[in-house]
């Protein structure tokens, strides 16, 4: 039995099939998902509703629902469109894959409630699978199995995003919070912590964090490729 593709789905791919009859709406659907990204952006998540976005486009809300049925469904548009293109990869799998995972956690950077939003729902959006796509065309030529691209490019992901989930929150939080640790940190209690403390490194570099996850990833990725050489 074929599997029944929710309609929010449907317009993502081009699968159902537009008005053809009555009055054409004033507003539409790429402004209202623009205009929804801006308010998530500025004031987050919970900050987005349909009334405060139909104020902001000067519309009632009921005229958003001839677009969208719901804020649900809003939300999934949101994630298919605030992505953007997938960036275009140099040569080389290490080098491709890295200009990708920094594109991406740069995404989540710029939009931190996709985190939100997206939590615990695999990616079903063209928008999404788009840069899925392009990770996995990295390893084009390359001896590894579909089984381990795939393997390959979910970890870099699942790296990534668990970096922007702890680094992504504002800056007064993220720049406090080292010196708040500190102040509560003792050596007796936390010896392995106090000591990387004493030592300066507890600081809020986090691209320092992402090259370094980044980099040894990559190394056994390299390693698992020059067993099948």
């Amino acid at each position: 039995m074929p599997t029944e593709i929710p309609r929010t789905l449907q317009v993502l791919w081009g699968l159902e099939k537009g008005r053809t009859r009555g009055p054409q709406p004033t507003l539409s659907l790429d402004r209202i998902v623009a205009v929804a990204i801006e308010i998530a952006d500025q004031d987050g998540l919970a900050a987005l509703s349909m009334a405060r976005l139909a104020e902001r486009l000067g519309s009632r809300p009921m005229s958003l629902y001839r677009h969208v049925a719901s804020k649900d469904e809003l939300l999934v548009v949101m994630q298919d469109a605030a992505p953007g293109e997938p960036p275009e990869l140099p040569p080389g799998w290490r080098a491709g894959l890295g200009v990708w995972a920094r594109a991406l956690r740069a995404v989540y950077y710029r939009h931190p409630w996709i985190l939100q939003a997206s939590a615990g729902r695999p990616p079903l959006e063209p928008g999404q699978l788009v840069w899925l796509d392009r990770a996995l065309s990295v390893f084009d030529g390359t001896a590894l199995t579909s089984g381990e691209r795939l393997r390959a490019v979910m970890s870099t992901l699942y790296l990534v995003r668990g970096e922007a989930q702890v680094s992504a929150v504002p800056p007064d939080v993220s720049e406090s919070y080292p010196e708040l640790v500190a102040e509560l940190v003792t050596a007796d209690r936390f010896p392995a912590l106090a000591a990387v403390i004493a030592d300066g490194m507890f600081t809020p570099d986090h691209a320092d964090v992402i090259d370094f996850g980044l980099e040894r990833l990559f190394d056994g990725i390299e390693v698992l490729l020059s067993t099948k050489r």
